[in-house]
């Protein structure tokens, strides 16, 4: 298995989610894709099968935020002060879908603690929410309302969300690491009531926790891309072969200015 780490800096929404469909359509057999990324500007994401009528489109729209949909599940995230990754994976017989969950998580946890000694407290969620019900919910409206289990925790707050998609026999994963708090703005573009929107609120901060909260000062997202990096190596023990970003961009350059 080869791997290979792409780190694409920041794009659109749509460029953003376009890209992991694309690598994940185009991944060649022998290899395995880490992708590191941010968004300009930032951008609301819902889940696949999530309406834009739970948002307040006109004001993010007002305000200069983009709305894109996401290929795969979940609920609405404002990605922001964040870094976000993707990896595509070919299935078969070595892992199963949710074991991949887990090894992927792990290989997150390793790098991030590289990036921090105070991090070596991160942990796997344990449990796993009903999220037939969850969705029920006023606050199954946002991702970062609930920890699935084997995300990952800091002193049982969520830091890292994540969700999957698999497309033939290839898994796409990709997910937030919060590295600020503007994340929980996402309630200002919200289509609840103001009660619905206090309940959102108070889970939002009970739940989730960054990286800047924890260690009490500005990321450094260049370190921190780095330390994942290692942490995937470390974890899969399997060193990275250099991969041009521009080879990947090229099958989708030529409509960039669409996005």
């Amino acid at each position: 298995m080869k791997w290979k780490f792409l780190n694409t800096g920041l794009n659109s929404g749509r460029f953003n989610m376009d890209f992991d469909l694309d690598l994940t359509t185009n991944l060649q057999p022998d290899e395995a894709i880490l992708r590191l990324y941010r968004w300009e500007p930032f951008c609301i994401s819902l889940g696949a099968n999530q309406s834009e009528e739970s948002l307040l489109a006109d004001k993010v729209r007002e305000d200069g935020l983009d709305i894109v949909k996401r290929p795969t599940g979940g609920r609405a995230i404002l990605h922001s002060d964040e870094l976000t990754y993707s990896v595509i994976f070919h299935l078969g017989n070595k892992y199963s879908v949710k074991e991949l969950y887990k090894e992927i998580n792990l290989a997150l946890k390793k790098g991030i603690s590289l990036f921090d000694r105070s991090l070596n407290r991160l942990e796997l969620e344990y449990s796993q929410p009903n999220f037939h019900q969850f969705y029920k919910q006023e606050k199954g409206m946002v991702c970062f309302a609930v920890a699935a289990r084997n995300e990952i925790n800091f002193d049982g707050k969520k830091l890292v969300g994540s969700a999957q998609r698999k497309i033939g026999d290839t898994l796409l994963q990709h997910g937030s690491i919060l590295c600020g708090d503007y994340h929980k703005r996402i309630i200002d573009y919200l289509n609840v009531d103001n009660k619905s929107l206090q309940t959102i609120k108070n889970e939002i901060d009970n739940t989730t926790i960054s990286l800047s909260e924890i260690l009490n000062m500005e990321i450094d997202y260049n370190k921190l891309a780095g330390s994942i990096k290692k942490g995937f190596e470390i974890y899969f023990n399997n060193k990275f072969e250099k991969a041009e970003a521009e080879y990947y961009l090229h099958n989708i350059m030529d409509n960039k200015n669409e996005y």
